[in-house]
């Protein structure tokens, strides 16, 4: 009975560490910026991550140039 539960311990030890390596080893979506959807309308400086108004060339923060 003992080696009954050992062994079902050790069989989910073992389902947990496959699927935590399949999580981790998964390639991660470039396209996800993590970015909210309150920053519709904004251009998102790709330096400092600060949100400036769509019509702004330069970052209002570090001045970087932005795209679009």
């Amino acid at each position: 009975m003992d080696s009954l539960l050992l062994l079902g311990l050790a069989i989910g030890l073992l389902v947990i560490v496959v699927w935590a390596l399949s999580i981790a080893g998964r390639p991660r979506d470039d396209a996800d910026t993590g970015l909210a959807t309150s920053t519709e309308g904004m251009t998102i400086c790709p330096r400092c991550g600060m949100g400036n108004l769509w019509t702004s060339r330069l970052c209002s923060a570090c001045g970087n140039a932005l795209k679009g």
